[in-house]
């Protein structure tokens, strides 16, 4: 018996449960091409978006993080007793030093538990995966007291006005975390790359908007996935020589096509494309067994280090590429494309959209899916999960994806349209607002749902106060009104505004 008073370590420790966060008001990124006057295709096609989340002024950071984590906890039946250990991944920040994960403290200590393990991790994009990752090594150490984790991560994605804004987007999701699970993180295959950059920060604690060296960005996103896949490849080698006892491993060599899913952080569609489409080119230099040896024989004396910029041969390993891009990363594009960069959760509605996209668990089982999350700075890893049959009934693979669908449905059917000009008054008014008390929010709430927690006000000390939305029959019908008319009340909300001159003071 260990220090824990547990028989037996933990095995299997992975996601047993998920909750996501749909926004429920998105733009066109077709009607913000016209509305931005450039050339067809500039959004839809060059990034490779459809739609973009927009969040109300009675939405920030907490309350989307306290809504999905009371969702979890209530459709999982999982008492909060039962959380041993919550973090938190974000880099929206409200406040410099009171963290999120004690504002999610309220749904746990009205249950009378306080013992629960966690803080937030705070890094552009990859705060999330830090979060998980310190999860697991609770589970995994000798301070594991035999409860489950949960992470929440979250982020509300805001550019300025200009050719960044259609990058933006919003969403959070919350992981129950655990053993025996369906989705399980292997043991000894992770890649780390960090090192010190300024491609995207947050200089200005005063704005909402970062700053950004785009060109830098991709150069510094690309040298780490180069670097990680080939870490992550000799290192997944030497866990199965480990296991195996043989280091005979032609036949098992890690390359792309040992993964049923490719998976990245995808702040644009574009972006996970050239990615894969990378990593294919990283399998042709070192001549995989996978692809003819006709096709790498062009590529075996070529240096992946030297191939940072070279534009024309990115287009020509895309298109070799294109095939397995299909198969194994644009079932993973689904939430994303339609939500847009939603920063630290986005490489996680990568993994549910591939989840979601596969009609049957039972092809997924024993499958492994290769993840590689980015964070500005720079931060970034690679691993891989694996999908698994679980014989305790109460968290299964079917159960996940039932979930991930559910949010499939908030995403095709719950969602309202609003026009490019209230998307742009609605993010100057956040602008505005930010850190502006004392504070109501005033815009429309027929866009809140039954369950949503949702900011209520802020005091003059900037104390910020929430509440359930509990919708009755009426609320109910109303929420059920016709996209027009909700893209009406924030028509004549701006007007209202602009006539009278009014503000929350």
């Amino acid at each position: 018996m260990n220090g824990t008073g547990y028989l037996h370590r933990p095995s299997s420790v992975g996601i047993l449960a998920c909750e996501l966060y749909i926004p429920s008001l998105y733009v066109e990124q077709s009607a913000l091409e016209i509305y931005d006057n450039v050339s067809k295709g500039k959004y839809t096609i060059g990034l490779g978006q459809q739609r973009m989340s927009i969040c109300s002024d009675h939405e920030d950071i907490c309350s989307l993080c306290l809504t999905v984590l009371s969702r979890l906890l209530d459709e999982t039946g999982v008492h909060p007793q039962q959380i041993g250990r919550l973090d938190v991944g974000t880099e929206t920040l409200i406040d410099k030093a009171k963290s999120i994960k004690t504002v999610l403290m309220q749904l746990f200590v009205d249950h009378d538990n306080t013992a629960v393990e966690g803080a937030d991790n705070i890094n552009a994009c990859y705060g999330g995966t830090a979060a998980i990752f310190n999860a697991i090594h609770w589970i995994e150490s000798s301070f594991w007291d035999g409860r489950y984790a949960v992470v929440v991560m979250g982020d509300i994605a805001v550019y300025s006005k200009g050719s960044a804004r259609p990058t933006g987007g919003a969403g959070a999701c919350a992981l129950l975390i655990g053993p025996n699970a369906p989705v399980v993180f292997e043991s000894g295959c992770r890649a780390t790359h960090m090192a010190h950059v300024y491609d995207f920060y947050k200089p200005n604690l005063n704005s909402l908007y970062p700053v950004v060296d785009g060109h830098l960005s991709i150069q510094c996103f690309t040298s780490a996935l180069d670097t990680c896949y080939t870490q992550y490849c000799t290192k997944s080698q030497m866990n199965h020589e480990t296991h195996t006892h043989t280091s005979t491993l032609t036949s098992r060599e890690v390359n792309l096509s040992t993964f049923a899913a490719v998976l990245f952080h995808t702040p644009y569609v574009k972006l996970a494309q050239k990615s894969l489409a990378r990593l294919y080119l990283n399998d042709l230099i070192r001549a995989c067994p996978y692809i003819p040896t006709a096709i790498t024989e062009k590529y075996k004396n070529l240096d992946i280090r030297t191939l940072l910029n070279d534009k024309d041969l990115e287009r020509e390993i895309i298109d070799q590429s294109k095939e397995l891009f299909e198969q194994k990363t644009a079932p993973g594009l689904y939430f994303s494309q339609n939500m847009g960069n939603m920063y630290t959760p986005s490489l996680y509605y990568s993994l549910f959209s591939f989840l979601m996209s596969q009609p049957n668990e039972e092809q997924l089982y024993g499958r492994r899916i290769l993840l590689f999350s980015y964070g500005s700075g720079l931060a970034s890893s690679m691993y891989s999960v694996v999908c698994r049959k679980v014989h305790e009934c109460r968290f299964t693979l079917a159960q996940l994806q039932r979930s991930i669908q559910r949010a499939g449905h908030r995403l095709d059917h719950e969602r309202v349209e609003i026009t490019p000009d209230i998307m742009d008054k609605l993010l100057l008014e956040r602008e505005e607002n930010d850190h502006k008390v004392p504070f109501i929010p005033k815009q429309p709430n027929e866009i809140l749902k039954s369950g949503d927690i949702y900011l209520k006000s802020i005091d003059k000390n900037y104390r910020r106060y929430y509440d359930k939305f509990i919708a009755n029959d009426n609320s109910e019908s109303n929420n059920n009104n016709t996209e027009k008319s909700i893209q009406q009340l924030y028509t004549e909300y701006f007007q209202k505004r602009q006539t009278s001159g009014d503000t929350n003071e």
